[in-house]
């Protein structure tokens, strides 16, 4: 199943994420932080929609970037894109500490919380290196009006609440709402059961 974010993380990924990856191998000055710039509110928003704590979750979307420091020699952008990687390892990094914190409190196994995503826990790693599969995400992205395109961004990329939203764009919350409902029918009807709102 795919969801919003990595739908968005497909469409945000592209040449300049090939060249920021070689960046990254190449342990240049400022590459980190453009990673940064590009994809850690949106981490930070993946990890947080688990985990239900700021602290925890700035915490995590800082191991989050570490490891990929870490693990980037091995990344191959031929195989896969730079942002869905980066965010299959927020979202893991989620996961984990919401099983060891059950584990730690003797409860063997973890309740979610209820207002988390359900498609969040769903094992994305094949489809995340499909690149058949991207070509059709883009292309329904690519069938999305402009302001359709711009709430998806503003709440997937920014994390933004449609109340934010509204405000940031001078739009009233109802268009707003209705910009994100049939964003997410025409991803949906692109995507088949793909696509989870």
């Amino acid at each position: 199943m795919l969801i919003p974010w990595l739908i968005l993380a497909l469409e945000l990924s592209g040449e300049h994420d090939k060249e920021l990856a070689r960046r990254l191998q190449r342990r240049e000055p400022g590459a980190m932080d453009d990673l940064y710039k590009k994809y850690g509110k949106l981490a930070y928003s993946i990890i947080f929609a688990v985990v239900r704590d700021t602290g925890v979750a700035e915490d995590l979307a800082q191991e989050t970037f570490l490891r990929v420091w870490t693990r980037i020699q091995a990344f191959e952008a031929g195989r896969g894109a730079l942002g869905p990687w980066l965010l299959a390892i927020a979202r893991n990094r989620a996961i984990d500490h919401v099983r060891s914190s059950g584990a730690r409190m003797g409860r063997g196994t973890v309740e979610l919380d209820s207002n988390a995503h359900p498609s969040l826990f769903v094992d994305l790693d094949r489809q995340i290196f499909d690149k058949d599969h991207a070509k059709v995400v883009r292309a329904a992205i690519a069938k999305l009006g402009d302001n359709q395109r711009e709430v998806i961004r503003l709440a997937y990329y920014e994390g933004l609440s449609q109340t934010e939203m509204a405000d940031k764009l001078g739009q009233p919350l109802g268009t707003v709402k209705t910009w994100v409902r049939s964003a997410l029918k025409v991803l949906r009807a692109e995507l088949g059961q793909e696509a989870a709102a």
